[in-house]
């Protein structure tokens, strides 16, 4: 680290975040890859976790199956430790089909927005991330698509 501030690496820190998200938007996976240590999601809201680039880029193709064009829209972010926290919009349109518990729902050709909260982990002294946990509510886009 030499004599580098904290301040440099908080924002390198906050610039990978800002960087994952929106190479996220686009589906620019490889992109995403690498602004990892080692890839790894934490689903909050299901328990599901993704460890490992084959894992993250499996999640990546499911969650991108029900709503190709899925993004998001940052609203805020904080950092703290060795944590990045941001709060954000996920938007998409239902154009495949949703697995959901029990059952399969075919495209209904409707959007979703919905707020949702994710943290980066980073490994100490660096800005690649090695874990991100989003926090979901899992009923929250069948909510918003109307079929709950």
């Amino acid at each position: 680290m030499g004599d580098e501030t904290m301040s440099d690496l908080t924002e390198r820190r906050l610039q990978t975040v800002r960087d994952h998200m929106a190479l996220e938007c686009v589906g620019d996976w490889d992109g995403v890859i690498a602004t990892f240590e080692h890839p790894r999601y934490e689903m909050y809201g299901s328990g599901a976790v993704f460890d490992g680039e084959e894992d993250v880029r499996g999640y990546f193709a499911a969650s991108r199956t029900p709503f190709p064009d899925q993004s998001n829209e940052i609203i805020a972010l904080a950092h703290g430790g060795d944590t990045v926290l941001v709060e954000f919009w996920l938007m998409g349109t239902h154009l495949g089909p949703l697995k959901l518990p029990g059952k399969t729902i075919e495209p209904t050709g409707k959007a979703f927005r919905v707020r949702m909260a994710a943290s980066f982990e980073f490994a100490p002294g660096s800005d690649k991330i090695i874990c991100e946990r989003p926090y979901f509510d899992q009923l929250a886009v069948p909510r918003a698509l109307g079929l709950m």
